[in-house]
């Protein structure tokens, strides 16, 4: 269990910061509220109270015997604060400690996460843009916010990310490793990435499909980890149960067929391409244009082809510099087994990185972890274990790596 510091500022976005403490409280961590004075205006005392199970702090004053603007930054294992607004995000930057939240993070030596929220003029100022830029050079990780309905008729750059994508960077930055300096030096910054994601379906009839079990979340989880790094990312979803982040570009497909289609249109302009769609081998011949019907006691009889080999075929039309990454899901008695099958993969489909995962008894579809191997031309290059978010820094990690020339 984790002590993680939940500081909220005074902005119309505080609400979801409660449904942000219960996704953090559900998952078993310890967490201890501290809001601004004009957050209580938003969300109560009572509240933040009895979603957490713990006494609320506001005040540097008050139980001053504790030394809470002192001892609250230094036992935290990670600080997120949701919403960050301009004023707090200011008053961070120039290391003002007016208040107990700004005492917090002047004393805190973990991981740190900011969570922007604030009028899109307020987001795009030169002066917003400095700060945010300083306290990034300072290894603390401000989010990129969402783009869409803010405060009144207003849209644009400038909306609280969703309560679970918060959640699922923070708790990649808590897990330690290199997501949080990755995150805060943005080293994907001015890269383009493709992502796919999701399992496709095939159709038998207007009614019925022939599919697989994957849910999508690993390769919205890549996503995810890449738009926090800096990176213009693309996602190809095929019939995925996430929501991708709202500041991911979204292409939808269904069949491998239109899978294999978007990943050709996007992958020209992309610096990095990852597979991590599970498309469907085979797909029926003859698909009925009505729908199928019970015939007494028949059976039914399918024919079916291959399909197109979308990862084939991206390493075909690779350009200069550009890394492709595949995924592949094995069914596999042991580790030992699992490497061969990836390395026969890997030599077979020519990508410059390879992740594997063993999928053997129904594992990883739809989970929120995972556990993976990621294969280069040498061998195993690097394991990662832990939420699938976490998974997908370490897998960026991998891939920086060889975009940089420092291996395969």
């Amino acid at each position: 269990m984790s002590r993680i510091l939940l500081g909220v500022s005074g902005g119309i976005a505080a609400y979801k910061a409660c449904l942000l403490l219960r996704l953090f409280t559900e998952a078993g961590h310890d967490v201890q509220v501290v809001p601004t004075l004009n957050a209580l205006q938003f969300v109560g005392e009572t509240t933040w109270a009895a979603l957490s199970g713990k006494p609320v702090h506001t005040s540097v004053m008050a139980d001053a015997h504790l030394v809470n603007h002192v001892r609250l930054g230094r036992e935290a294992d990670l600080v997120v604060v949701a919403p960050a607004t301009a004023d707090l995000i200011a008053r961070a930057a120039s290391g003002r400690a007016d208040d107990l939240l700004t005492n917090v993070l002047l004393t805190a030596t973990c991981p740190v996460v900011l969570a922007p929220a604030m009028h899109t003029e307020m987001w795009l100022h030169a002066a917003t843009q400095a700060n945010v830029a300083l306290l990034r050079s300072r290894g603390v990780v401000v989010l990129e916010p969402a783009v869409g309905r803010l405060t009144g008729t207003d849209s644009g750059p400038g909306r609280l990310p969703e309560p679970e994508d918060i959640e699922a960077s923070a708790l990649a930055a808590l897990a330690g490793g290199h997501a949080a300096a990755a995150m805060a030096s943005r080293d994907l910054a001015g890269l383009r990435i493709l992502v796919s994601a999701g399992g496709t379906r095939e159709p038998l009839d207007p009614v019925r499909f022939v599919g697989n079990n994957s849910s999508g979340l690993m390769g919205v989880a890549l996503a995810r980890a890449a738009v926090q790094r800096g990176a213009q990312v693309t996602l190809v979803g095929a019939n995925l149960t996430a929501e991708p982040p709202a500041a991911v570009r979204v292409v939808g497909v269904v069949s491998t067929g239109d899978l294999a289609a978007a990943m050709a249109a996007e992958a020209a302009t992309a610096d990095i391409i990852v597979m991590a769609a599970a498309p469907a081998d085979f797909t029926p011949v003859n698909p009925s244009s009505t729908k199928l019907k019970k015939a007494g006691d028949a059976g039914l009889t399918v024919e079916f082809r291959q399909t197109t080999d979308v990862l084939a075929g991206l390493v075909s039309t690779r350009t200069a510099g550009q890394v492709v990454v595949g995924f592949a899901a094995e069914t596999a008695s042991d580790e030992s087994e699992l490497i061969e099958l990836g390395t026969a993969k890997l030599a077979r489909k020519g990508c410059q990185l390879l992740v594997l995962n063993n999928v053997s008894g129904g594992a990883v579809f739809g989970a929120p972890d995972n556990q993976v191997l990621v294969l280069g031309p040498d061998g195993v290059l690097s394991s990662a274990a832990g939420t699938k978010t976490t998974v997908a820094h370490a897998i960026w990690d991998a891939a920086i790596t060889v975009k940089e020339g420092k291996t395969a």
